[in-house]
């Protein structure tokens, strides 16, 4: 996924949140723990004070029976220990370590006895976890310490800890699907958007669905004001481009009746006639409507119909499979084959070809073919140039190839010249399907 991509960010995001929060709530739920785990320590400590308590007496000194006698309550297990300091000496075990945490003053008789204090300290086996309680007595201060292993506050820990970190590395899985989930049906609705748009780009569709989520619902309406504002100013290009046609066609056609067809002014009637017609289809690249979908068969037909008319000597054999479209408007469709037919039968000696097949990928291939004289292959080129013409018949004016050219180059089309089977000229069309 590009570092780009919205769903990316997205799943990133929230991985680091969902990362942050397990990590939170596993050091909450540790520390949490490790308190309950210490508190019932101390609880077991400040018992075993209470019974090293019992034993002094109110002069300081120890009641040896007495301790004797609860000596089994002292006794939780290897790595316990005890202690108790009177004035007198120290009772107890001998190898209590020494314990950092600051011992209070010394206690005075005329105030209540302190509560016990937490110690921690080490010792050649580790931690060492310890309570010290200490009490009055007419001779003095008497310290009550008792310890315990570190490891019996450690192992607890970690035995709790490690399923706790499982189902933190299992919620972590849960919550990456559930986002991966999430971000997959959240933006569903963008990637059919996407797909609509991608619709009208190639004439499938002339707006998107307004019934969106609400986020995109702006978005699909904006982008439906934009296509129909779009449609709307095509339409009034290529009006434009329709009225001027007719503006320019019509004094042009009605002086060219008033002058005699072979003389010199008709042929530049003619000229003039064809730069405007060259001139116009090179102003439709502003009105191209690139959403266009148009069947061949129907508008070949019509073609070939007129032709017919015009010329009932040239037979017009069309083998244009039905249904078989292009991405090129039918007025546009229909001045290409409209040129290239006419100029095929005003060249034929009898027949005349339109052939069409899908040609693969994305484009359709036209052929347009005659069994007149041809075109020379070294003049191919020159052809295609506006105004030139190889004949010097009167008809024509040396602008329909060019015309035809420029406008399948708008369309993203070609056009190419070669030798027909026929024994004239075949003119091969490559025009876009829409499809890609």
């Amino acid at each position: 996924m590009s570092r780009r991509s919205l769903r990316t960010r997205m799943i990133l995001l929230s991985a680091l949140a969902t990362l942050a929060a397990l990590a939170l709530a596993g050091w909450t739920m540790a520390g949490v723990l490790g308190r309950v785990v210490v508190g019932g320590i101390d609880q077991r400590l400040d018992a075993q004070l209470a019974v090293l308590a019992s034993a002094v007496r109110d002069d300081g000194s120890v009641d040896r029976a007495r301790l004797a006698a609860r000596q089994g309550s002292l006794a939780a297990g290897p790595g316990w220990r005890w202690r108790i300091e009177t004035p007198d000496g120290t009772i107890g075990s001998g190898d209590v370590p020494v314990l950092h945490t600051p011992l209070p003053g010394v206690a005075d008789p005329r105030l209540p006895p302190l509560p016990p204090t937490p110690l921690d300290g080490e010792d050649d086996h580790g931690r060492v976890h310890a309570r010290r309680l200490v009490l009055t007595s007419d001779r003095g201060a008497v310290t009550l310490t008792a310890a315990a292993p570190g490891r019996v506050i450690g192992r607890p820990i970690r035995d709790a800890l490690l399923p706790l970190a499982t189902v933190i590395v299992a919620l972590a899985v849960i919550f990456a699907l559930a986002a991966w989930l999430q971000l997959r049906f959240a933006l569903r609705p963008l990637a059919t958007l996407v797909g609509q748009i991608a619709a009208i780009r190639r004439g499938e569709r002339d707006a998107v669905d307004e019934a969106q989520p609400q986020e995109l619902q702006p978005l699909a309406t904006e982008l439906n004001a934009l296509a129909a504002a779009n449609a709307a100013t095509l339409a009034a290009a290529r009006q434009s481009s329709a009225n001027l046609a007719h503006a320019l066609k019509t004094p042009v056609a009605t002086l060219a009746l008033t002058l005699e067809p072979d003389s010199a002014e008709a042929a530049q009637v003619r000229r003039i006639e064809g730069v405007i017609r060259h001139a116009l289809a090179r102003a439709r690249a502003v009105a191209i409507n690139q959403r266009a979908r148009t069947k061949i068969a129907p508008v070949a037909a019509d073609v070939a119909g007129v032709i017919t008319t015009l010329r009932p000597a040239i037979a017009t054999r069309l083998e244009v499979p039905e249904g078989l479209q292009v991405a090129i408007d039918a007025h546009d469709l229909a001045d290409i084959l409209g040129n290239l037919l006419d100029n095929a039968a005003r060249h034929a000696r009898s027949i005349v070809t339109v052939t069409a097949a899908p040609s693969p990928p994305g484009a359709v291939r036209v052929t347009i073919e005659d069994d007149g004289p041809g075109v020379p292959a070294d003049r191919r080129d020159q052809v295609l140039q506006p105004g030139v013409r190889l004949d010097e018949g009167p008809a024509g004016d040396g602008f329909g190839l060019a015309i035809v050219r420029d406008l399948l180059a708008l369309y993203g089309g070609s056009l190419a010249l070669e030798d027909s089977s026929l024994g004239g000229l075949r003119v091969v069309l490559h025009c876009p399907d829409g499809r890609g």
